[in-house]
């Protein structure tokens, strides 16, 4: 491998390779993504990694890509592949003139890579807590050992109100799944070990926070929702894959399409996640 310290400067983040691992510095620009400006940094070991590429990017660039083995990183497993090109966090974008410079370093970490297999661990650690964020209907807190939702009487259901604020200990979880704000029905909702009779829609659900405008931003909820999967993943769950949702009552459905419609018709959603929403809710008859 080459010298400990080297590093490899791109337009958002720096590379620096270390014996055993890389350590990856994002810049804090405006340009840069408020993603990579909220992980600050991340270190992740060889063995996590199972394969990186070069490859010809946009307007005279080049991007060097890390592949992470399944389950060695808990911010992309809670991602569950939503994440946009712009805001992956081991995409390393160059002007083209370092193509020869990243090829070398490129060639020089393959042989020293942990393999395709998924890991059995963790291996990239999680973002720390204690960490927030105000959702729409409701500002969700994580300590570390307990989550809590605080609902906002401008935007919690009844449902919810009913409920109470709610508190849940790590040990009560089983995963959580996250669904980015920048799609339809955008949320966070915990799966907890005993989770029958859990209503399909977040907004319905006292273990669920939803999305919306300005609310729970991808910078924001998402490192929330990997740390959350990682603590519990300390615990020994023995799941964090979301189960199949129930299927809902034909009325819900119908009363969810006609509203989708409405947002369609309003221009606040496009015409092809009109089309694929809607075959979704279909599906779920």
């Amino acid at each position: 491998m080459s010298r400990m310290g080297d590093v490899l400067a791109g337009f958002h983040a720096a590379w620096e390779f270390e014996s055993d691992s890389v350590l990856i510095r994002y810049e804090r620009g405006i340009r840069t993504p408020k993603l990579f400006q909220a992980l600050g940094e991340r270190r992740v070991p060889l063995e996590a990694i199972a394969g990186v590429t070069l490859t010809p990017g946009r307007r005279g660039t080049v991007v060097v890509r890390a592949e992470l083995r399944d389950g060695a990183d808990p911010l992309l497993d809670a991602a569950a592949g939503q994440l946009k090109e712009t805001c992956d966090p081991y995409r390393l974008v160059l002007p083209a003139e370092k193509e020869t410079l990243a090829e070398y370093y490129v060639d020089e970490l393959r042989p020293l890579l942990g393999g395709g297999g998924p890991a059995d661990r963790h291996l990239v650690a999680a973002p720390e807590a204690p960490r927030q964020f105000k959702a729409y209907d409701a500002k969700a807190s994580f300590d570390g050992r307990t989550v809590s939702f605080r609902w906002f009487w401008t935007g919690a259901s009844s449902a919810k109100w009913k409920a109470g604020d709610q508190v849940f200990a790590v040990d009560e979880l089983c995963g959580v799944e996250w669904r980015s704000p920048e799609v339809f029905e955008g949320h966070l909702r915990l799966l907890r070990r005993h989770g029958a009779g859990v209503p399909a829609q977040a907004d319905q659900d006292p273990a669920s926070v939803v999305f919306g405008l300005g609310y729970g931003p991808v910078h924001e909820s998402l490192p929330f929702a990997a740390a959350v999967l990682a603590a519990v993943r300390e615990r020994g769950a023995a799941a964090v894959v979301p189960a199949a949702a129930p299927r809902r009552d034909p009325a819900d459905i119908a009363e969810r399409i006609r509203h989708l419609g409405e947002l369609h018709q309003a221009g606040l959603v496009t015409d092809e996640e009109f089309s694929t929403k809607k075959a979704e809710l279909l599906a779920e008859l």
